[in-house]
């Protein structure tokens, strides 16, 4: 990877466009980055990996502030970054999102993150502008994550020197990030997973054998065994289950047999006890039967004479219906003579008043015409005073429909003027509200600008006040650094006769920078705070002018007037439409109505012209009668009246004929039947109910008498006398019942105790087989997985994620003792260690220095300053090696550090940095110290101010 340019802009501490041509920068193959304490010189390495990866180093991405406050709202934040990896050369700009001013109006708006990649040579493929397709392909080109390039390109040295001095846990953090062991991780996850997968394997069996050898214990009436048993105590257990079944069986069937022996003779004894029963009853009756002869004889002869009887009963109510059909006939005559006639052809007179009753048909239908054509007229007329009323009233609120026309349009017009009005009260209601809220946020703007020039003049002084003590102490911070036999640096004598001794409280340049930190904070809260004040007022005044002179609660009044007038706009518009709709509906409506009236009135009095017409005639026609109808219906009744008459006289002789016929006919009957005469026969007679009820008894105890004879025949042999012992039997057959069931039941039990002891010996069994294949992939498994863990079997606590990286710290190691062992002047070399820690920790991260001196380990936390120096360089070169193994760096930045050094480690160091940069690479360091701008003829400053930190460019 070969850097080309750089270009920043409102990013970080640079408020302009600033860029850094790195073609030119690094044609000696070494620059340094110097400058003030922050000015922004770790800002431009940041750059470098934001375009790359849109993120930067360590706890400073946390911070999500990229943007620079000083830049101008028109400049825009981004970083152009034109690179050259693997032959392709290519431009990356990339912005991230922060909040910038709107254009329009106060506040803010949020910018979202941009980026892009452009292929310049090497390739002629499309760029990219999704965030994510450009990470891939920077990733796939690099051929490392942000990380490993934080690392290998961008070597902070004060992390590398506390990776040094770091335990076991944090280094293997810093490895893991460089190396990406994730998918070791995912193997040692993997088997912890599958051992606890496989662990509630074995568990579940486990309990389920469990929870079987309890219940089989329980069906079986043992004691639970420990854990699930084993096969001897089963086949024991249902040894014995079958053993009980077969003497319960054998004792079911002794006694099932002695209950069929049982209820035999119970059998045999309730037959002979119903035998002697049957016998007793048949005798009984036979007797009963002998005692009610002399009445079943009564019977009889009563039920042969209501048989004779049976054919004069007929003729007879015959006789009595002819008598009342001419009882009927008479009365009905009798009732039709009360008319009053005294002619002598009721028939003839009748035809005649019907001829003339058809007469008046035509004139009754016109009566009827005549009633619904006065109730018409009435109608019409009661239709016609309605109208004119309605009528009435649409021409009354005709008249007074202008005016209210003319005050809706009004509203309607004060509305649409207050809806135009609306945006400016609104603006200024707006302005208003905001008014006191503004004068206080400017009062206390103010308020806190006071303070923050306060705070800064006072960080300025005693800025001021350390840096002269620092300069007056200076040469006892000069005596500090002499050593025996080394030139002085001010008069260059390596004789050091009067060095100026220590003071107490002495101010160091940690004590300086720390002042000037304080002393660039304060300016920098005092600059945001002034522009917060001018913005402030700034918005006063825009206020002032909006509202003006008027009173607030003025113009919020009107405001709200406005604001309830034109929200009535549309209110009032429609009422207005209904009003115009309303006077429309009016007019048609009187248009109608004044039709219908006109219409109405023709058709009474047409009507009424009719009616005066048609009643002469009626008046002619009814006769002394209230009407035409009432005649009509008198003349058609004298007419009916007259032909009931003379049909009743008719039917009455008939009936007389018939009812003496049938009187001798009845007489004739009861004679034949051999009765005296009627009133015999009758008495005789009885009703069909009666004579089913004699004829019932009569054959009750004939067949009585008949079925008791019969029983008496069958058994013969048997006395009524006999007595059985039925009782007994039966009792001694529900005892043999109750013990056979007894004997069952228990049989039944100890059946169901061996089938369902069996089913869970059977099932018990299956866990069993299923169990111990399990259990044995368990414990393989358990072992294998405390191994991968650094536990059990695994002696050096090493798991195999800490094993890999074990191994590439060894490479680290290897690569980087040669780089120290050159600065060092071959006395310090890397040693690995695989050792476990204290107290049993993990090992295989252990890192030492082997002391040539000495010829002994020593911990690396025992190393100078200095030292350390030189240590975390040759590390941090040595790891850049390894990771990017495969890969052509050609840039390399180094942060910091080389202040601890002296001249003959200085010396040394620029050498190891002068074997860096052969081939072409370029090796950027950042530092303050100032031998090193002596020494390194191409410089890159940044210089800081009020208004943002430049770059100047020394070639």
């Amino acid at each position: 990877m070969k850097l080309h340019r750089l270009v920043v802009s409102g990013f970080g501490p640079y408020a302009g466009r600033e860029e850094v041509d790195f073609d030119l920068l690094g044609a000696d193959g070494l620059f340094l980055l110097h400058g003030d304490t922050g000015a922004g010189k770790t800002t431009l390495l940041d750059a470098v990996a934001f375009a790359l990866f849109g993120r930067v180093p360590g706890a400073r991405n946390d911070v999500k502030r990229l943007r620079c406050d000083y830049a101008d709202r028109d400049t825009r934040t981004v970083v152009e970054l034109e690179l050259t990896v693997r032959g392709r050369r290519f431009r990356l700009v990339r912005s991230p999102e922060y909040e910038r001013p709107k254009k329009r109006g106060d506040g803010f708006t949020r910018q979202q993150a941009q980026v892009s990649l452009t292929w310049l040579a090497g390739w002629s493929g499309e760029g990219h502008t999704r965030i994510d397709e450009v990470a891939r392909e920077v990733e796939s080109l690099l051929g490392m994550t942000a990380d490993q390039f934080f690392q290998v390109v961008l070597l902070p040295q004060g992390e590398f020197a506390r990776f040094l001095r770091a335990d076991t846990g944090e280094r293997e953090k810093v490895l893991e990030k460089l190396f990406g062991t994730d998918r070791f991780q995912a193997v040692e996850n993997w088997f912890v997973e599958r051992r606890k997968e496989r662990g509630r394997a074995v568990k579940a069996l486990a309990q389920e054998a469990r929870e079987l050898g309890v219940r089989l214990a329980e069906t079986a009436g043992e004691e639970p065994p420990e854990d699930s048993g084993d096969e001897e105590w089963l086949s024991s257990v249902l040894k014995r289950l079958v053993e009980e079944r077969d003497a319960a069986g054998l004792w079911a069937r002794q006694v099932a047999a002695a209950r069929g022996s049982a209820q035999k003779a119970w059998q045999e004894a309730r037959v002979a006890a119903e035998r002697s029963a049957r016998v007793r009853a048949a005798s009984a009756t036979v007797a009963r039967c002998d005692e009610q002869e002399p009445q079943r004889l009564e019977w009889v002869r009563e039920r042969n004479v209501a048989r004779r009887a049976l054919a004069v009963v007929p003729a007879y109510e015959v006789e009595r219906r002819f008598a009342r059909d001419l009882e009927r006939t008479r009365a009905s005559e009798a009732a039709a003579a009360v008319i009053g006639y005294e002619g002598t052809d009721p028939r003839a007179d009748g035809e005649r008043y019907r001829e003339v009753a058809g007469g008046l048909a035509a004139l009754a239908e016109e009566a009827d015409r005549q009633r619904a054509d006065r109730e018409r007229v009435e109608r019409l007329t009661a239709r016609l005073t309605g109208l004119s009323g309605q009528l009435a009233v649409v021409v009354r609120a005709l008249d007074e429909a202008p005016d209210r026309v003319t005050a809706a349009q009004a509203l309607v017009e004060e509305s649409v003027v207050a809806q135009a009005r609306s945006a400016e009260t609104t603006a200024r209601a707006q302005a208003a509200r905001e008014l006191p809220d503004a004068l206080e946020r400017g009062r206390q703007v103010d308020e806190e600008r006071r303070a923050a020039v306060d705070a800064h003049q006072l960080a300025r002084d005693r800025w001021q006040a350390v840096r002269a003590r620092r300069l007056e102490q200076m040469a006892v911070e000069l005596a500090e650094a002499l050593r025996p036999d080394e030139a002085c640096p001010v008069c260059g004598s390596a004789q050091h006769p009067a060095p100026a001794q220590p003071v107490l409280d002495a101010v160091t340049a940690a004590d300086e920078e720390a002042a000037a930190g304080r002393e660039q904070r304060a300016q920098e809260r005092r600059t945001a705070v002034e522009r917060a004040a001018q913005q402030a007022e700034a918005r006063v005044a825009a206020l002032r002018e909006v509202v003006g002179d008027r009173e607030v609660e003025d113009i919020l009044a009107e405001h709200r007037e406005v604001e309830t007038l034109a929200r009535q706009r549309a209110e009032r518009e429609n009422s207005l439409r209904v009003l115009e709709q309303r006077v429309a509906e009016l007019v048609r409506q009187r248009s109608e109505g004044e039709r219908e009236v006109a219409r109405t009135t023709e058709q009474r009095d047409g009507l009424i012209e009719v009616v005066r017409e048609r009643q002469s005639r009626l008046e002619a026609a009814r006769d002394g009668f209230p009407d035409v109808v009432a005649r009509r219906d008198h003349l058609i009744g004298q007419a009916e009246a007259l032909s009931t008459w003379d049909q009743r006289r008719t039917e009455a002789a008939e009936s007389a004929v018939r009812l003496a016929e049938q009187r001798v006919a009845v007489a004739e009957a009861a004679a034949a039947a051999g009765f005296a005469d009627v009133a015999d026969a009758l008495s005789a007679a009885r009703t069909p109910d009666a004579l089913a009820g004699i004829e019932r008894r009569v054959r009750e105890i004939e067949d009585a008498r008949i079925a008791a004879q019969a029983v008496l025949d069958e058994l013969a042999d048997v006395s009524p006398e006999t007595e059985v012992d039925v009782s007994g039997a039966e009792q001694r057959f529900h005892e043999a019942t109750a013990g056979a069931e007894k004997a069952a039941e228990n049989l039944a039990v100890a059946t169901g105790k061996v089938e369902r002891t069996e089913r869970l010996a059977t099932h018990l069994r299956e866990v069993w087989t299923r169990l111990e294949p399990v259990a044995a992939e368990f414990e393989e498994l358990d072992a294998l997985t405390d191994a991968i863990n650094g536990r059990g079997q695994n002696t050096r606590a090493m798991t195999l994620r800490t094993y890999v990286l074990a191994a590439r710290l060894e490479e680290v190691a290897m690569a980087a003792s040669t780089r120290l062992e050159h600065m060092s002047h071959g006395r310090y070399r890397f040693v690995h260690s695989v050792e476990p820690g204290k107290y049993g920790t993990r090992g295989g991260l252990g890192l030492d220095v082997l002391d040539d001196y000495s010829g002994r380990r020593r911990p690396a936390k025992t190393l100078s300053g200095g030292e350390s120096f030189l240590a975390s360089l040759a590390l941090a070169l040595g790891l850049s090696d390894v990771v990017s193994a495969g890969a052509v760096l050609d840039t390399l930045f180094i942060d910091e550090g080389f202040g601890t050094l002296d001249a003959e480690t200085l010396d040394l160091v620029m050498t190891t940095l002068d074997d860096l940069r052969a081939g072409g690479r370029v090796v950027g360091l950042v530092s303050h110290v100032e031998e090193l701008r002596q020494r390194i003829p191409t410089r890159l400053r940044v210089t800081k101010s009020r208004t943002g930190s430049t770059l100047n460019l020394t070639a």
